[in-house]
């Protein structure tokens, strides 16, 4: 049987009529909060400065719809009170919760609920995957360790001794440090690891690990660090050996923002925090406002919602000398409304 060429009977300007009187009414008359409409942004230590740019991306994605924003999560460093704030959130009862799960799999029964129940969820920077949530935003952390891998040899040489500091449980950091491991492995063999210690973002902790791992290894050329509270720690610890270690790491505090444009970290890689905000607030409004978009699959009758982005990279930042003064927190905030 012959095929026929749809696509060819459909004149051009019937498409654009359909859609600009269709869909993009629609959309134009849908995608606006209703008055009260709320999002929360839940993290744990919502007192680490990391969140700031980001919860500022989230409101300025929230404002241009009409959207109320707020806050939210625990000042510490555990997943059981994390979870009581979650819960807490769904109290509330808001349109979407941004999420960042401290760990996966506690977080899985949570989210199911939140879902079920019509809340949308998107979890951003760290994931747990096996839930129900609806997106997850966030930067490349294979590609952020390979660029770590691959500076550090840049700097030492492909046969030197190098250590990490990690924090077990927590997705994104998890990554960053088994794919620097495994890249070396594959690419660099010559390079040895000597230090591989858990400091779980405490800096005096990291300090306390960094000082053992310069005793036992003289020849320590380099370390790699998954986030800046541990980088704090292995700085201090550095600087008062006196040992000529290259510290990279992931992430930015002003503490370390400091000690890069004193020489003492080389660099940082730091996810688009603004981004991953702004881009978090799309992934969980839209999927609150599913109804604008119909997929061509079977959401339908299977009874999913059409909205699902399992992976969306904001992308990195480096973080060097010559251009830290752009990640000043303090100028970025200033006139602008921290709440």
């Amino acid at each position: 049987m012959k095929q026929k060429n749809w696509a060819g009977r459909i004149a051009p300007a019937a498409v654009a009529a359909c859609l600009l009187q269709g869909t993009a009414v629609q959309a134009q008359d849908t995608l606006r909060c209703e008055p009260g409409e709320t999002y929360i942004m839940n993290v744990m230590v919502s007192s680490h400065p990391y969140w700031v740019p980001v919860y500022q991306g989230f409101k300025q994605a929230a404002e241009a719809f009409g959207c109320e924003t707020v806050f939210s999560g625990t000042p510490d460093y555990d997943i059981t009170k994390q979870i009581a704030s979650f819960d807490q959130d769904l109290v509330k009862q808001p349109a979407g919760i941004l999420l960042h799960p401290m760990q996966s799999d506690p977080f899985i029964e949570p989210i199911n609920r939140a879902i079920d129940s019509g809340i949308q969820v998107a979890t951003f920077a760290a994931d747990s995957p096996m839930s129900k949530r609806t997106a997850y935003i966030t930067s490349d952390n294979l590609a952020e360790a390979k660029f770590a891998a691959e500076e550090i040899v840049k700097q030492v040489g492909d046969s030197a001794e190098y250590a990490v500091l990690e924090n077990p449980g927590q997705s994104n950091h998890d990554l960053r440090v088994t794919a620097l491991i495994s890249y070396f492995e594959q690419h660099y063999p010559n390079m040895k690891l000597v230090g591989r210690q858990a400091t779980n973002q405490d800096t005096t902790a990291a300090y306390r690990a960094t000082a053992a791992i310069l005793q036992a290894n003289p020849n320590l050329k380099a370390i790699w660090i998954p986030e800046a509270g541990s980088a704090e720690g292995a700085v201090t610890a550095v600087l008062e050996a006196k040992a000529d270690v290259l510290i990279m790491q992931a992430d930015i505090t002003p503490a370390t923002l400091e000690h890069i444009k004193a020489g003492n970290i080389h660099m940082a890689l730091n996810p688009n925090q603004g981004m991953q905000g702004f881009m978090g607030f799309m992934a969980v409004f839209l999927a609150k406002h599913s109804e604008v978009f119909d997929p061509f699959n079977d959401y339908k009758v299977s009874g999913f919602n059409p909205v699902q982005i399992p992976y969306l990279d904001n992308g990195f930042s480096v973080i060097t000398k010559e251009n830290a003064d752009s990640f000043d927190l303090n100028v970025y905030m200033e006139g602008r409304d921290p709440t």
